[in-house]
């Protein structure tokens, strides 16, 4: 029995640090009502937590905050994070849904970097390699990258044409961004490699900057513009969900 009452304490306690997380500058009272809890238990179970400095309480105010503790942990999961590891498991579970190559890139302006690489075994193989370079303009993850970034992203970049498909109106590719990051994701229809056709997203760290992106590429024969349209929210998901392993918080 007293395992058990640890336990549901130590869960009790969660809670209450989560609620605090969620709705900075609350009351005891107003916490006691959010958890659902008496007053008398949420003094028990923040003792502990002001203690070690996960929580603090303004003592004229008595509202609770997080404390810097928080901080401490924070950083310390950050140190350890390495994007590949991070997103590896993502990375697998999206090739095999979509069972075409997926790539992990970093922004290298005006380049991207292969930094990962999933291939379906079964399918032709992509030219790209880990460690290689790509245009950030004309490539799904590139342009994921763009579409994020502050200021005018289109503004000084060079943009080469790659094939007879390949956006090189800065205007034409201020829209296609804004497109973007209205639905999330980003496509290269042939416009670095004239069979291939790539979906790419964005990637965040917990400042809400974006850090990388992730993307599936095809030949146009399996990627068909139809297909697009469903591995794009696909693709999306996926790397929200790294996006939430790094922090990020939408």
């Amino acid at each position: 029995m007293p395992e058990r009452n640890q336990s549901t304490s130590l869960r009790r306690a969660l809670a209450v640090l989560d609620h605090v997380r969620d709705n900075s500058g609350l009351t005891l009272t107003r916490l006691a009502e959010g958890v659902g809890l008496s007053k008398s238990t949420v003094l028990r179970l923040t003792a502990p937590l002001i203690e070690a400095r996960l929580l603090e309480r303004d003592h004229r105010s008595g509202v609770y905050r997080l404390g810097h503790g928080t901080l401490r942990l924070g950083q310390a999961y950050l140190a350890t994070l390495d994007l590949r590891a991070v997103a590896a498991e993502e990375s697998h579970r999206l090739m095999t849904e979509a069972r075409e190559t997926v790539h992990l890139v970093v922004h290298d302006p005006p380049h991207v970097v292969y930094i990962d690489k999933v291939e379906n075994e079964t399918n032709v193989r992509m030219a790209s390699r880990i460690g290689s370079r790509g245009p950030a303009h004309c490539t799904a993850v590139g342009k994921a990258i763009l579409a994020f970034q502050p200021g005018d992203p289109v503004e000084g970049l060079e943009l080469e044409s790659r094939t007879r498909h390949t956006i090189t109106d800065p205007d034409r590719l201020r829209r296609e961004l804004a497109g973007v990051r209205r639905r999330g994701y980003a496509v290269d229809d042939r416009e670095n490699e004239p069979e291939v056709r790539c979906v790419g997203a964005p990637i965040f760290n917990h400042t809400g900057a974006v850090v990388a992106a992730l993307s599936v590429s095809g030949l146009t024969s399996r990627v068909t513009a139809a297909r697009v349209r469903e591995l794009g929210p696909r693709v999306a998901a996926a790397a929200a969900r790294i996006s939430g392993k790094l922090g990020a918080t939408s």
